[in-house]
């Protein structure tokens, strides 16, 4: 409120000046809301209160309390690392996307797996289902009977597409031919981890609409990716999507359509190579990226990929045996714990020496034996009870103690053995690394080269064409190629 009276005095004492009736009647908060209106206040403090050193104090108090509340709005807005979708904050997720390893059997519950809730089986949400030897007669028969058409041999006619391939009927696994060619294949897509986006939760019900978006513009995206199965879990711990397609790729000899990775990938303009299906990856990563952007969802940027030889449960079963092994040797350590207690409540139940000494014995008429009063029998004997009671109580605790140490060290034994197992996992998948920002950017660096290099070929071939000097390039070329061939 100081700031509103101290305005209000030099607006009407020196006139407008620096300031507007708007900005007068405004809180601190409101002026100095931008630089540009702080910039008019620092200008009408100079020129207004000169020669008053009271009205001087007063705005420069005013002045700092309202900068320190612009530089806290300015940097809460820098810090802020999260989005809010519906009043709800988001936190910052990420992109998973790799191989499967295709099973049509788990994908469509043909049997229900531990880590799944059959409750919730019904909501899976399955986009197409189509049986697999029905999707390779609808895509390849038409090319094998124009391929037998023109064969005069029996021997070289192709009976039936997915048996010339494989040798056996197709199954609901994945089946690798000769030539490592698959029978189809899977790509798992998830947003988020089971920690920050587990099924039932807000953040599900967002993920789940950005994975539907994606899967309905997969096929026009990749239109040589003939998808006929595709289904999104959510009776597992985190949404995700199982895409099942066969590469459709076509060539002018031969048969002229095939299951191809290679040329699909080609035709889709992916190029060629053992990187034509990380830039695919990455070009769908992008896409679903985008996506999540719109539904106000923050993707955290690239990270080492978890590799396509383990999935998401797999690893987490990891992290859940090592989870188990350490409760198991924490309980281990807590039964060590409590024998040892016991045995040193039993080592303090000494006898008392000093009462058995003081028993008067009294020889007795019948020989050797000597007499006792009643009452120092029972205190003997009970001493004695309890003494025999300690000694056995003391074998068992140091059984148990014996055993307890034994599990303690087998357990330990297992827990490094499934650290190392994870060590020597995230070590080869470090190694492999193939979806790092560092990575993928210099991969895009070099096929812009190669892009920038294509292009100037052709340019200087179309001008040695337009010079009319093809032939002798051509000469020129066979001339080197001649020469190199020499010096080798």
């Amino acid at each position: 409120m100081s700031g509103v009276i101290i305005v209000t005095i030099v607006t009407h004492r020196h006139g407008v000046g620096g300031l507007s009736a708007v900005q007068a009647s405004q809180s601190p908060d409101s002026i100095f809301d931008s630089p540009i209106r702080l910039s008019k206040v620092l200008w009408g403090y100079r020129r207004h209160s000169a020669g008053n050193s009271a009205l001087r104090a007063v705005w420069f108090a005013d002045l700092r309390i309202a900068a320190n509340r612009f530089a806290h709005r300015a940097f809460s807005r820098q810090r802020v690392n999260s989005k809010r979708k519906g009043g709800i904050l988001m936190c910052q997720k990420t992109i998973s996307m790799c191989q499967g390893k295709g099973s049509l059997s788990h994908n469509n519950r043909a049997f229900a797996a531990k880590n799944i809730d059959s409750s919730r089986t019904a909501d899976n949400i399955v986009f197409v289902q189509q049986d697999l030897s029905e999707a390779y007669h609808q895509l390849f028969d038409e090319a094998i009977e124009r391929y037998n058409a023109r064969q005069k041999r029996n021997d070289r006619r192709i009976p039936d597409y997915f048996q010339h391939l494989f040798s056996r009927e197709p199954s609901a696994s994945v089946i690798t031919g000769t030539n490592k060619q698959k029978s189809f294949y899977e790509d798992l897509v998830q947003i988020g981890t089971k920690d920050d986006t587990g099924v039932g939760t807000p953040d599900s019900e967002i993920a789940v609409a950005c994975l539907r978006e994606y899967m309905k513009g997969f096929s026009e995206r990749n239109p040589n990716f003939y998808v006929f199965n595709a289904v999104m879990h959510l009776d597992e711990a985190t949404p995700h999507l199982h895409i099942d397609y066969i590469p459709v790729g076509h060539f002018s000899n031969g048969l002229d359509t095939r299951n191809a990775m290679a040329k699909a990938l080609e035709e889709m303009g992916y190029g060629k190579g053992a990187n034509a299906i990380n830039r695919w990856r990455l070009t769908e990563w992008e896409v679903l990226h985008q996506i999540c952007k719109a539904h106000g969802v923050e993707i955290a940027e690239p990270k080492k990929s978890r590799g396509y030889s383990y999935t998401v449960e797999e690893y987490g079963k990891h992290q859940d045996e090592i989870r188990r092994l350490n409760e198991e040797k924490e309980q281990a350590l807590s039964e060590r714990d409590e024998a040892r207690a016991e045995l040193d409540k039993a080592a303090k139940k000494k006898v008392k020496l000093d009462e058995i000494e003081s028993i008067e014995a009294k020889e007795s008429m019948f020989g050797k034996k000597v007499t006792l009063t009643k009452e120092d029998y029972d205190k003997l004997s009970d001493t004695a009870k309890k003494y025999v009671a300690m000694v056995k109580t003391n074998k068992k605790l140091r059984s148990e103690h014996d055993t307890a140490v034994q599990e303690r060290d087998k357990l330990k034994e297992q827990l490094s053995a499934v650290s190392s197992e994870l060590a020597a996992y995230k070590k080869a998948e470090k190694e492999k690394a193939l979806f790092t920002r560092e990575k993928l950017n210099k991969e895009a660096k070099r096929i812009s080269r190669e892009d920038e290099l294509s292009r100037k070929l052709k340019k200087a071939e179309a001008f040695i064409s337009a010079c009319g000097l093809s032939s002798d390039y051509q000469q020129f070329r066979y001339n080197s190629t001649i020469k190199s061939k020499n010096l080798e």
